[in-house]
């Protein structure tokens, strides 16, 4: 799958941060049967590379990737492991959009996004999205970077998801508030499939931003 086949596969793709491998499994299916078939599993736990390699090999219909890759040599663990995408909370030095597996990064400025753009990608994490301006920075960089498109991240719930699907130069949004860590550790993979079901439901209208 392209990058942008994956990004537009559901308009929420759930940040996880698993601590138990043994959660990986019941979550990711649970999640998946929500409508949510786009999983990022951050590398933030000691556990993350095998919750990873268990959904792919047992979460049919997932697209597992790998989330907050720091460096080019986690960008190719997360390819090694079999993901089909990974993510960055910000630009990579020295990495671009040719690589061992596709690579969406994350900007907070235009600055950040010229330097993106010059690498070769077109797609971006927006991160923090609450810090760096919201909704109102993804209209403003509409216009001076038509080709840019986001997938905003950092502060985005149910209740401003669709604030920012609105904006036709968001793809989908990332966002944690699918999988609450108090139902992870108590198994409510019921709870879980209704908040993603909730999420994949989120309709996305196109508005053309423009600046101001």
């Amino acid at each position: 799958m392209t990058l942008d086949e994956i990004l537009a596969a559901a308009p929420v793709i759930p940040v996880l941060v698993i601590e138990d491998v043994a959660h990986a499994v019941p979550l990711g299916r649970a999640l998946v049967a929500g409508g949510l078939p786009v999983l990022e599993v951050t590398f933030r736990t000691p556990v993350a590379s095998a919750c990873i390699e268990a959904m792919i090999a047992e979460v049919e219909g997932a697209i597992v990737g790998a989330g907050t890759v720091l460096d080019g040599a986690m960008r190719q663990a997360a390819a090694d492991l079999g993901c089909e995408f990974c993510v960055s909370p910000g630009l990579i030095e020295g990495e671009r959009v040719e690589g061992p597996v596709p690579l969406l990064p994350g900007v907070a400025t235009a600055t950040e996004l010229m330097a993106g753009l010059a690498a070769g990608f077109e797609r971006f994490k927006l991160f923090p999205a609450n810090v760096a301006g919201g909704p109102a920075a993804l209209k403003a960089f509409h216009s001076p970077f038509p080709q840019a498109r986001f997938c905003p991240t950092g502060g985005v719930s149910a209740a401003n998801a669709a604030e920012y699907l609105a904006l036709s130069n968001v793809i989908c949004v990332g966002g944690s508030w699918v999988a609450p860590p108090e139902a992870v550790r108590a198994g409510d993979w019921d709870r879980i499939t209704r908040l993603a079901r909730e999420a994949a439901a989120l309709a996305q209208r196109p508005a053309g931003p423009t600046e101001g």
